[in-house]
């Protein structure tokens, strides 16, 4: 299974949760979306299930010397999420990752003030959150986001992604209370090489979305 684009994996995904919603499953959904790739992801599913949307900035905390390979992540003002086993097999050690946590989570702070403008985050206590991004890889974005969401009382925590590595998924199902994933291919590589079309999303696409009525409005099922 490969996805066109964005949108065209969030359609798909879409389909998935209106299944769900169409048994009851979905009560007073809200959907959040990990910018900036799952934006026009989550969009599409907001749209389905006629649920407000919203954001949840989580920042990788990227390997010395290989940005893109996350070893960690944080969300909020929450401590770090690592990945042990990579901070072992790089005989790394918390606090060397100092700087590196500071510089996102300034980063983390441009972000919120950025996409939100002064809005505040859309309440979740009591809800069913579904978090939505482009691909899970790691897992350990979505982590330190779900814990994030989970010390926000939803009544239910939903991860939804178009694909995802196997290994990634059992990580991270500890994490949340249930995982919706299309596609887990055996050879994983990267999240880009399942989309045909995998364009990076800039922060004005995230504020001319997150801007859209179509998909900051109404109620969700059930």
């Amino acid at each position: 299974m490969r996805f066109h684009d964005h949108r065209h994996a969030g359609q798909e995904l879409a389909l998935r949760l209106l299944e769900w919603a169409a048994d009851g499953n979905l009560t007073d959904p809200v959907v959040l979306a990990l910018p900036r790739g799952g934006v026009p992801v989550a969009a599409e599913v907001a749209r389905a299930l006629k649920a407000p949307l919203d954001v949840v900035v989580a920042r990788k905390i990227g390997a010395p010397g290989n940005p893109e390979t996350g070893i960690g992540a944080i969300a909020g003002e929450d401590p770090p999420v690592y990945d042990r086993w990579a901070l072992e097999m790089l005989g790394l050690a918390e606090d060397d990752l100092t700087a590196d946590v500071a510089r996102e989570r300034a980063e983390l702070h441009r972000r919120e003030e950025l996409y939100r403008r002064g809005r505040p985050a859309l309440a979740v206590e009591g809800r069913t959150v579904v978090l939505v991004d482009d691909g899970l890889a790691t897992g350990v974005t979505a982590r330190a986001a779900l814990r994030h969401l989970r010390s926000k009382n939803p009544d239910r925590l939903i991860l939804a992604v178009p694909v995802c590595a196997p290994d990634a998924a059992e990580t991270v199902r500890q994490d949340a209370d249930d995982i919706v994933c299309l596609h887990q291919p055996p050879s994983f590589l990267a999240v880009g090489e399942w989309y045909e079309e995998f364009a990076q999303i800039s922060d004005d696409e995230v504020v001319s979305t997150l801007r859209n009525p179509t998909t900051l409005s109404g109620q969700g099922p059930g």
